[in-house]
């Protein structure tokens, strides 16, 4: 079978994440394609998360990408593989801004130490103008204005939808820390916001079409070298 038909059988019958992991370390590379446009969203997601800039979100997505499949021979399946690549694209993240100026400080707590929020200027590129609605764009100011440590939390369970035992394991924190910081999060953003956006919450942070397409062909030519 060709690829373009291996491809088309394994979306068709909803292959899982361990049958395909098992069949790249098997040397049917190609494969790792559908691991990658599986999740591109939510490494999207989680990197901007941390550090709200769209390039170097999708430099890390390639970065996580390149790490993962290089050690896929130590992923244990102990836990899902969506939680394993998503602590992989966390941990570059947090590399990629520790390597920013020491001297950049996060916004959002006040000189007392309370839990404060300051909206953030995330002006978007005509691309993200096109695919964004006014509510969509409403709930992407407001999560990019929380604290990281409470920006992560919001983004993996409420704009993923990942559980909290899910995002406890991909950010190596405890289900009652996961718990705590969602419920202050939610406590710094305006309380009205979530609630109005909805079903339009599940548009926000878009990466589809040629953005999708960008990250997978840099990944392949990464393993190519």
């Amino acid at each position: 079978m060709d690829l373009a038909g291996t491809l088309q059988r394994a979306k068709a019958e909803s292959w899982s994440d361990a049958e395909i992991v098992e069949r790249v370390q098997r040397g049917e590379t190609a494969l790792y394609e559908i691991l990658m446009r599986r999740y591109n969203q939510r490494l999207y997601r989680v990197a901007l998360a941390i550090l709200r800039n769209d390039a170097e979100a999708e430099d890390v997505m390639q970065d996580a990408y390149v790490r993962a499949y290089r050690h896929l021979d130590q992923f244990a399946a102990r836990a899902p593989f969506s939680a394993w690549l998503t602590r992989i694209a966390v941990n570059e993240a947090l590399a990629r801004r520790r390597s920013r100026a020491r001297n950049e400080e996060l916004d959002g707590m006040d000189s007392a130490g309370g839990l404060s929020m300051k909206m953030v200027d995330t002006a978007p590129d005509p691309e993200e103008t096109a695919t964004r609605t006014e509510l969509g764009q409403l709930l992407e100011e407001a999560v990019l204005g929380l604290p990281e440590d409470y920006r992560t939390v919001v983004m993996l369970r409420d704009v993923e939808e990942m559980s909290t035992a899910e995002a406890a394991t991909a950010l190596e924190l405890t289900e009652d820390n996961v718990k705590v910081r969602l419920h202050r999060g939610h406590a710094m953003m305006r309380g009205w916001l979530l609630a109005r956006v909805g079903p339009s919450g599940k548009k926000a942070f878009p990466f589809m079409g040629e953005r999708c397409d960008r990250v997978v062909r840099g990944v392949f030519e990464r393993l190519e070298r």
